[in-house]
Parts: C-alpha cells; structure tokens; sequence
C-alpha cells in the first residue's frame, strides 16, 4: 500500500515500474459512430486527477479518434513537460492511419512512418511502451520484431509489447527476441476479466513462463461488470448513451469493447453479480472495484487498463487497487463462478498435470 495512493509494480520482467491502474484514453476526443466521449478539458483534468491519486501509466492508440486521444493526451504533456520523466506513455499502432497501400499493418514502412507521426501527436521525444494493437498475418513476424528493435536502438522507443495475440504468436515473438539478441518485449494487452477468461488457456502460460506482463483491457467488460447492470435490468432500460446501451441499439455493433445486453443476459451472469455485490460489501467496495482486484490478484497482471468518462469513475476504479486485498476465498469463489469451458487439448494437459506441478528454480 502507498498511504492511499497507487501503488506499483515492475512490469513484466522489466526493471520499469508502473502503477496497478493504467489510465486507458479511448474515452478521450469525439468519435463518429454516437458514443459520448470526453472534451479536451475533461480528459485533462481526469489525467491531473490520476497523476495526483499515484498513477504514472497512460495508454492510448494511433487508432483512437483517429489520433485525437494522442493529440489531447500530447497537449497535457506538454504542459507538464518538466515532468515527462514521471510518466509511462503507452501507445499503439497497426490500423490504417491513412488511405494509402502502406498506411496500416506492422510492415517495417508503416512501422517507422507511425512512429513518427506518435511522437508528433504526443509531443514528447520517446515513447515508453510501444505496442502491436495486433498480429498482422501480412507481415512476416520477423519483419515487424527488427523495426521494433531498430525504434528501441534509435531512442524512439524506451520498451517493445504486443496486444490481441494468440499464444504461439507471442511464444514467436519471445523466441525471436532471445535468438537475435533483441530487446525482449516486456508485455501483453489483451481483453481479461470475469466474462472473458479464454486467454487463460495458453497465451497467459506463455507470459508467465517468459516474464511477460498482462495488461488487461476491458475489466468491466464494457460495462457489464461497473454494477449498472442488474437483474431487474431491461435492455429497453439501459442508458443508449452507455457501451452497452448502445451496442444493443442496432444490430451489428457489438463488439468485444462494446458488448450488447443479449450477449450476457443470463443466469450465470446474473449469479456471478450477485457474488461480486456480495463481495463487495463484506470490504466496503463496489462491483466494478471487486472486479478489478481479481484482476489485480492474479500473478501474470502487472497493471489493469481502466477507461473512464468522469472523476467520480477514476476514483472509483483506482480504489480498486489501494488499501484493502480480497481473500484467497473470494478470489476462488470468483474463479467458479466466472468458470468456462475449456476446450481440447488444454483441459487434458491440464487435468493430467494437476499433481505434476514443479517450482520454478531462480
């Protein structure tokens, strides 16, 4: 604890220390398609906001309102600029930025062509953690790992991670690094919590076993697990300016950030809330805060990515992380009650490896 501020945690197996809650700017800028996101000036003050409550971990995309999270994200460090040192910028890159053949993927062209075009939104000379928004299965793998390399070797970028892969793809990535001598990338982004826990089958093993840290994305699951959503509640009663609310509008919007209402309407979901309420006040906590400290209770998580409209959601998202810990209990109670089901070959090797457990030697 951090006498109730954030406190950190290395990540991966870097010696890069960043805090258990990482401000994620998707809610940052207009978007196109309805959903409401933040001003300028709310974005601001919700990014004073977590540097004040202990946070140093920012993530945004090339993709988000097309630039204008990095923009806005951009003009607030520049007027904290003596403090740029502090912070841990993350970003990411592969969707097309433009309408030429070369404006999109992970090609050592756009590579280095999105680099640039970063920095200059972000008005800053480096980037901290610089992602693959996802796997390109048009670019050769070794393609894309030397450009990343060739940024960390320029001072453009300070460490390498990846987002959205499957487990060999970034079991690829760890053996490249290690056979060329490459910086290894130090973390994962990818979708994890309560109502989606099929990384867990492989890719997760992966970063356990190489030092790689988890970022998860999405730990309310758009919504669904903030304790707006009841068992009382209607998709006719949700709020259409909410994700939720307006993935469930009109058919073909929902999407794994925006889930629609009939996606997890169920009983199992209906159960698992009324655990997670429960839960939360035997601590004194909320729904959404119960959600993301079983993330946070879980070894291969170095920081969860929150994304946020008002100050009240930022307070409330970072008491997830400061002073109080849920029981192993809990933690297992969550676990069966979040259970999936595990497909061929992993439930197998599972099962039969229960007793065959080994620890680790240093």
């Amino acid at each position: 604890m951090n006498g109730g501020k954030l406190s950190y945690r290395f990540l991966g197996g870097s010696g890069l220390k960043v805090s258990e809650i990482c401000l994620g700017t998707m809610t940052f800028g207009e978007r196109k398609d309805g959903l409401v996101q933040c001003s300028e000036n709310e974005s601001h003050a919700i990014l004073d906001k977590f540097v004040e409550m202990g946070g140093n971990f920012i993530d945004t995309a090339d993709i988000y309102c097309n630039g204008l999270s990095e923009e806005i994200l951009g003009n607030w460090l520049k007027k904290n600029s003596q403090k740029r040192e502090r912070y841990v910028i993350a970003t990411k890159l592969r969707s097309p930025m433009s309408d030429h053949a070369n404006g999109c993927g992970l090609s050592r062209s756009h590579i280095m062509q999105a680099v640039d075009d970063s920095l200059r939104r972000l008005r800053t000379s480096y980037i901290d953690l610089y992602q693959i928004h996802c796997w390109d299965d048009g670019v050769p793998i070794e393609e894309t790992v030397s450009a990343m390399n060739d940024l960390v070797r320029m001072g453009k970028v300070r460490y390498v991670g990846a987002s959205n892969v499957l487990g060999w793809q970034m079991q690829k990535i760890v053996e490249l690094c290690r056979q060329k001598g490459y910086q290894p990338w130090v973390s994962l982004q990818q979708q994890y919590n309560l109502l989606c826990r099929q990384s867990e089958f492989e890719v997760f093993d992966v970063c356990q076993n190489e030092g790689v840290g988890v970022l998860p994305w999405s730990p309310l699951k758009g919504g669904w697990l903030s304790g707006k959503i009841r068992r009382e509640t209607t998709s006719s009663s949700l709020d259409p300016k909410s994700r939720i609310g307006w993935a469930s509008e009109a058919a073909g919007r929902a999407n794994q950030a925006a889930p629609s209402y009939d996606q997890f309407a169920n009983e199992k979901t209906w159960k698992l809330l009324d655990l997670m309420e429960s839960i939360g006040q035997k601590h004194g906590k909320s729904v959404a805060q119960v959600a993301l400290r079983w993330l946070l209770e879980k070894n291969v998580v170095s920081s969860v990515v929150i994304g946020v409209k008002t100050l009240k959601q930022l307070e409330e998202n970072c008491g997830a992380a400061i002073g109080w810990k849920m029981t192993a209990d809990e933690v297992s109670a969550l676990d069966e009650a979040s259970e999936y089901d595990v497909p061929y070959p992993y439930e197998m090797v599972r099962r039969l490896n229960k007793d065959r457990k080994r620890n680790k030697i240093a």
